[in-house]
């Protein structure tokens, strides 16, 4: 891709500072994490609480303060709501500055390094080995050597020289050179790529699609329930206005779901600031959920299972040669090249460096795939790939060099030559192989052993030699059969028959991972280039490098700040911990939503009035539901996630919901035959549904452990304590011997109607959710 240059930038004094003030910068915009205004103004203005402060003035004018308890349990749970997300976005933005990159600048007259976001157009660059181009840019002096894998996924070195394009997200190998700025910020390639990839992104997530279910449910309910409530508590029974009000402002509190929203939101936040601090940076905080539930991970063979960088292995003498004078030779050859590729490095890092007076050299260049050198003493030695070094090729050499390339190997020769050619190609001496290979990961084989035993199925796949790909894949212990897949027509059939797939292209990979998906996976994807961000955008959960490109991500919904690949179980820990305490608590948080729907419809065809006041429903759910929610919410739980969250919830929730709604239909039928004034039938169906919400919360804390016994007492105790020490505060009364009998009956009654329920429940609801397994 060529670009123009409009007019060519001073490349001894590069730009002036009253140009950089005026030339457009690097800037782009980015929506890793919300501001603090938009935080505090997506928690104060929601429909919940606007539901909530329009009951709280029905409280307020009837002057009945006490039952204004639940608007300062709103102002809590939204002040927790808003310290947490704040808490969590500066981790968060903390850890993305770990992801500013720098640039060299020649601005009047000096070299300046600032970080790459500041480069403006046409700034001149100072581009050196190990550089990644933030910028579309045009080289004007020098020539480089750049690696563009990270674009095209080739990963050949090309020369650039003078007019020649440096695109971003590529890097430099070797060499050094000036380049002007041409494209920056949302004009750049990479940016474009990134920007088609992130439209139309959308995390799937069965956990926020659950939950936004639910709110819709109870917004589409609670509303017009609460005016026909209202309407015939005024109208029809002619109760006292203030009363009319505190059942209804009762009933409509009671069914709404906003201590899950909070639970939801918190449970995430602290599971992203715990991965932070193993700097893993989570961009889209649902894909926790979603990993947790991936259960095909595909993976990228550079980077990801290797280190990224290469390491000499073995040498191997081909002539009346030792390996200590190999080894000096190779020391001195590229102590005088100035190759800074990888093959180069892992050389230079093997045999140390050697200084000898030069003659001439010759550096590697992506035509040549060699590099040469000749010494003041007439010794002439060339490094390469050995069909471009050996004119007239030896059949037992490329025999030795096929057999370590099956063992995952990349080999190059050192050849002695009488002279140094311009293309370095003759019949030269060979005089050994030189065996270079990726460096695996130290802890790769434990990483992926922990993914098959959770049953993810892993892909390894690479743009690479089948045979170089199988070899490390195989090392790092990943069973299942290879395949070349510039040989495969049938995507779907292939990435359910293979596991291990080398020459796969950029189209390729979208393919597979749209082929997976379409055969119900859940699927993870790994990549770094700008060449992976088409597949990672298809991916339900995209997973780049710290070291990659921009594009990738900006698209992916986790970045690996320090490429650490083993920090991916913490993040398939941290998922499970949501998802199955949230899933756990939930259930605590919908038996109150049920009941005080269930109620309302009752109480309007049948009942006379809704039989509980709001500061009562405020007992019921701090000790039932709030409280305990959140302590279960956060406790390590690392079980496989199973079954559908919505049902699961629900028939979890539903013996609890009935227990009351029945408790409370047996009451009203027994209010008359027991003399029971309405304080006195409020003051039962308050005891009632706390003991109930206790019952609930022990079936769900089963298993029981330290901590559950803990909550459990500490509720049964604060209800205790509540009802005795605040009875006049709670408009609970006494009771007569004959009512206080029918409440103790009831009470017993209702552990063994839960586990009825539960039952039946279990057959229907959750018939086809055998395979949950309850932690």
């Amino acid at each position: 891709m060529d670009l123009k240059v409009k007019k060519y930038t001073n490349i001894k004094t590069g730009l002036k500072k009253a140009d950089v003030a005026k030339n457009k910068t690097n800037e782009v915009e980015t929506k890793n994490s919300r501001s603090y205004k938009q935080i505090v103004h997506d928690n104060v203005f929601t429909l919940f609480n606007l539901i909530n402060l329009i009951l709280g003035l029905m409280v307020f004018v009837t002057g009945s303060y006490r039952n204004m308890l639940f608007v300062l349990l709103v102002l809590i749970n939204m002040i927790i709501g808003i310290i947490q997300e704040i808490r969590s976005k500066n981790v968060l933005d903390e850890l993305a500055l770990l992801n500013v990159k720098k640039a060299k600048v020649l601005r009047d007259s000096r070299i300046e390094e600032i970080p790459a976001e500041e480069i403006v157009e046409n700034d001149v660059l100072i581009v050196e080995p190990g550089d990644q181009m933030s910028v579309d840019a045009v080289v004007l002096d020098g020539h480089v050597e750049c690696n563009e894998s990270i674009l095209t996924g080739e990963s050949d070195a090309i020369e650039k020289t003078f007019g020649d394009t440096l695109m971003s997200g590529s890097f430099i190998v070797s060499g050094k050179a000036k380049a002007q700025a041409v494209r920056v910020g949302d004009d750049t390639y990479s940016y474009s790529i990134m920007n088609q990839a992130k439209r139309e992104k959308r995390y799937p997530s069965e956990l926020r699609d659950s939950i936004q279910t639910i709110i819709r449910f109870s917004t589409i309910i609670l509303i017009p329930s609460g005016l026909v409530l209202l309407y015939k508590e005024l109208f029809i029974e002619h109760l006292l206005w203030q009363e009319a009000f505190l059942s209804t402002v009762a009933a409509v509190i009671g069914m709404i779901p906003e201590g899950l929203v909070l639970l939801t939101s918190t449970a995430l936040a602290i599971g992203s600031i715990k991965l932070a601090q193993k700097k893993v940076l989570i961009q889209e905080l649902y894909c926790i959920e979603t990993l947790a539930r991936v259960d095909t991970l595909c993976l990228d063979k550079t980077g990801t299972i290797t280190e990224g960088k290469m390491k000499v292995m073995h040498i191997e003498c081909l002539d009346d040669i030792t390996e200590s004078e190999v080894k000096d030779i190779l020391a001195e050859v590229y102590t005088a090249l100035d190759d800074n590729n990888a093959t180069a490095q892992a050389i230079r890092e093997f045999a140390g460096q050697r200084e000898a007076a030069v003659s001439h050299t010759i550096p590697f260049s992506s035509d040549r795939k060699a590099s040469g050198v000749e010494f003041a003493d007439g010794n002439c030695f060339i490094t390469g790939a050995y069909s471009f070094v050996q004119q007239n090729t030896d059949p037992q050499i490329q025999a030795k060099i096929d057999s370590y390339a099956e063992q995952g190997m990349r080999v190059i020769v050192l050849a002695h030559a009488s002279h140094l050619s311009d293309t370095l190609k003759g019949n030269h001496r060979i005089l050994a192989l030189i065996c270079i290979q990726d460096v695996l990961r130290e802890d790769i084989k434990e990483t992926l052993d922990y993914f098959e035993d959770q049953g993810v199925d892993i892909k390894i796949i690479s743009g690479d030699d089948p045979l170089t790909v199988t070899a490390l894949a195989k090392k790092a212990g990943v069973r299942g059969r290879p395949v070349d897949m510039s040989k495969v027509k049938d995507i779907p059939k292939a990435v359910e028959r293979y596991s291990i797939f080398g020459r796969v292209t950029p189209e390729q990979k979208k393919e597979m991972v749209l082929a997976l998906k379409e055969q119900g996976h859940t699927v993870a994807m790994t990549g770094d280039g700008v060449n992976d961000v088409m597949a990672l955008k298809e991916a339900d959960c995209s997973i780049a490098m710290g070291t990659g490109s921009q594009a990738a991500k900006a698209i992916s919904s986790v970045v690996l700040l320090n490429d650490q690949f083993d920090a991916l179980p913490s993040v398939l820990r941290e998922g499970r911990i949501v998802i199955n305490n949230i899933q756990r608590s939930a259930s605590l948080f919908l038996v109150k939503t049920l009941f005080s729907l269930g109620l309302t419809l009752i109480t309007i065809f049948w009942l006379s009035a809704y039989p509980f006041k709001p500061i009562q429903l405020s007992l019921v759910s701090g000790l039932g539901t709030g409280i305990p929610g959140f302590v279960l919410a956060l406790e390590p739980n690392e079980e496989r996630v199973h079954g559908h969250f919505l049902r699961h919830v629900f028939g979890r929730a539903i013996p609890g919901a009935a227990s009351v709604i029945l408790s409370v239909v047996i009451c009203y039928q027994f209010k008359g035959l027991l003399g029971m004034s309405s304080a006195q039938l409020s003051t039962i169906c308050t005891i009632v549904a706390t003991w109930n919400s206790l019952c609930v919360l022990y079936t769900v804390c089963e298993p029981m452990t330290r901590i559950r016994n803990w909550l459990m007492t500490a509720m049964l105790l604060a209800s205790i304590i509540g009802m005795l020490g605040f009875h006049d505060l709670l408009y609970l009364t006494g009771l007569s011997v004959w009512q206080t009998v029918y409440l103790v009956c009831n009470m017993a009654l209702i552990p063994d109607f839960l586990i009825i329920v539960k039952h039946v429940v279990d057959k229907t609801i959750l018939r086809d959710e055998a395979q949950y397994v309850s932690v």
